[in-house]
């Protein structure tokens, strides 16, 4: 049974852990509900060089990693589905489209804030609320330092509420040769949290 996971990506840096998440999900043959903030778009420029039209969205831009398609068809398993960040018509905005988690990568602190305050003022915000409600595993990824006190209680409050908060803080002991061995550790954990296998990294412990 294909799994379904939302991933929303905003304007925290670190977007490489987003499309390597979403690449990772993808080659898992998981069903991919994608949505992507303004502040989003701009770090993704500037840090990987990628112009996203949110207007327009074309999957091609984030180097062909599923099959992009309508709303409309999103009851095809294991493909990509995008949502504008304004749509509140959405099916993830509803507690009644069944999903087995979401994901937000990486999260900035206006978001987390939005999420633990449950403003809803966009559909990543209202489809993290939805999560809480639902009881339904909500992955937060911040990616700040220093931590103010504010931001360290709004991330205290989101775990009370239910959600995991799984900094994007990679660790050494696996054997780092590369930034790609960093960037997979958190993605390995995020999709250790799914509940979905993989082998990203070598797991302490192991031969």
């Amino acid at each position: 049974m294909k799994r379904k996971i939302v991933v929303a990506i905003t304007g925290a840096s670190g977007a490489a852990y987003a499309l390597r998440l979403i690449e990772v999900l993808a080659a898992a043959g998981c069903d991919i509900c994608l949505t992507i903030s303004p502040a989003a778009v701009q770090v993704l420029k500037q840090e990987l060089g990628l112009s996203v039209d949110l207007e327009n969205f074309n999957i091609a831009t984030l180097g062909q990693l599923a099959p992009l398609r309508t709303p409309a068809d999103a009851a095809a398993p294991g493909e990509l589905c995008y949502y504008h960040f304004q749509d509140f018509m959405a099916p993830i905005a509803s507690g009644s489209f069944l999903t087995d988690g979401m994901v937000v990568c990486p999260c900035s602190m206006g978001t987390l804030s939005a999420i633990v305050h449950g403003t809803s003022g966009n559909l990543i915000q209202r489809a993290a609320d939805v999560h809480l409600k639902e009881r339904r595993k909500l992955i937060l990824v911040p990616r700040e330092t220093p931590l103010s006190i504010v931001q360290l209680d709004n991330m205290r409050r989101a775990a009370e509420a239910g959600a995991v908060i799984l900094p994007a803080m990679p660790g050494f002991y696996h054997g780092v040769n590369s930034v790609q061995d960093l960037v997979d550790f958190v993605v390995a954990r995020i999709c250790d949290q799914l509940g979905l296998a993989n082998a990203l990294i070598h797991r302490w412990g192991t031969s």
